[in-house]
């Protein structure tokens, strides 16, 4: 096989809990993962360049060795002594530094495609492991999974067998929102923290999403709205056009709403704000 295309997912945080700073800088965080239809298509193809290359016709998406697709395939390259070239082309669909780890999809795509590719034989355990060096939410993506808790900085995941599938509008403002500057702007406040986890998790679980819509919760978000006040409006819009709930995704600036069916989320986008022009009806995956 000297070619092969494989599918990239976004995720959303349904519940994302800052629990504190680690002595690396990272933080200590539990979420909830969930998986979505947004996807990139990503088409791995090997050569005789001997060099690793990636194409792609986002204007942000790095074509070198600062992308995680290429740290990922270079990893695997140097471990396994593979010497022959690769083509990486990646098909952008999710948004870009956007809180939706297209990047570290992209990345968990790459590790598990070049498994095939270049049969390398690893198990699931040994591609977390890679994933893990790479970044916090790559680990995720290596799951076959609908949702999953993230702890550690994101990388510990527990896949999560639940069968809910939800039904979301999912809007990105064109701005980047950088993970460390949000994170740079977090005032952390751990008296009396709630396990916003458990309190999700038995509304998902009955697909109750009256009560699902009031748990969804993010702690980066006072951290997001003092960087972009303005984004208060954008949640404003989503419930007044009928969202049951609004919530940020990871460090922003995608927001997505939670409504009871596809054709809700599609009348929702219909009478959403049309400046708008990056906005998604999306499922659980």
């Amino acid at each position: 096989m000297d070619r092969l295309t494989v599918l990239s997912p976004a995720k959303l945080n349904l519940v994302l809990d800052v629990l504190g700073k680690r002595p690396d800088g990272f933080h200590d965080l539990r979420t909830v993962f969930e998986r979505i239809s947004l996807r990139d298509r990503i088409t791995l193809a090997r050569n005789k360049s001997g060099k690793i290359r990636i194409t792609c016709l986002h204007p942000h998406v790095p074509l070198g060795p600062q992308n995680l697709v290429y740290k990922a395939a270079e990893m695997l390259a140097r471990d396994f002594s593979i010497s022959e070239g690769l083509h990486i082309n990646i098909i952008k669909n999710i948004p870009v530094a956007a809180g939706l780890a297209g990047g570290s999809s992209n990345a968990a795509a790459v590790l598990t495609g070049l498994n095939r590719l270049w049969q390398l034989g690893l198990s699931k355990a040994q591609l977390v492991t890679y994933a893990a060096r790479l970044g916090s939410d790559v680990a995720f993506f290596i799951y076959d999974t609908s949702y999953a808790l993230g702890t550690g900085r994101g990388e510990l995941i527990k896949p999560l067998d639940i069968r809910t599938k939800l039904w979301h509008v999912l809007v990105t403002p064109r701005v980047k929102m950088l993970t460390r500057e949000v994170f740079a702007r977090l005032k952390l406040n751990l008296t009396n923290k709630k396990d916003n986890v458990n309190i999700l998790l038995p509304f998902l679980r009955k697909g109750d999403l009256l009560q699902l819509a009031g748990a969804l919760s993010n702690d980066l978000e006072p951290a997001i709205l003092s960087l972009r006040p303005d984004f208060i409006y954008l949640k404003k819009k989503l419930l007044d056009a009928g969202a049951i709930g609004v919530c940020f995704s990871g460090s922003g600036p995608s927001v997505f709403a939670l409504v009871g069916s596809q054709q809700d989320a599609l009348s929702l986008r219909a009478r959403f704000d049309k400046r708008y022009t990056q906005a998604f009806v999306v499922s659980t995956m």
